[in-house]
């Protein structure tokens, strides 16, 4: 899905698993630690990049978090 993107030299935000959380109801989705631990991945990952591209000098990566694994049998 990213091919297009690449092919074009745009840049492209990753973060550390597939960019979803999980929860049938609302509120729910705040007990999946692996999901939410993504989700913030993500959007340090994307302010990096912004403050990057707007200043134009290196500012250094931010530091990663722990792997929180999310197991979905209760």
């Amino acid at each position: 899905m990213n091919m297009p993107f690449e092919m074009l030299s745009c840049p492209v935000v990753t973060s550390q698993y597939w960019n979803v959380v999980f929860g049938r109801e609302p509120g729910k989705c705040e007990r999946d630690t692996e999901g939410m631990q993504t989700m913030r991945t993500l959007g340090h990952n994307m302010a990096w990049l912004l403050k990057n591209l707007r200043r134009g000098d290196a500012i250094p990566r931010p530091a990663d978090e722990p792997w929180q694994p999310m197991h979905f049998i209760r």
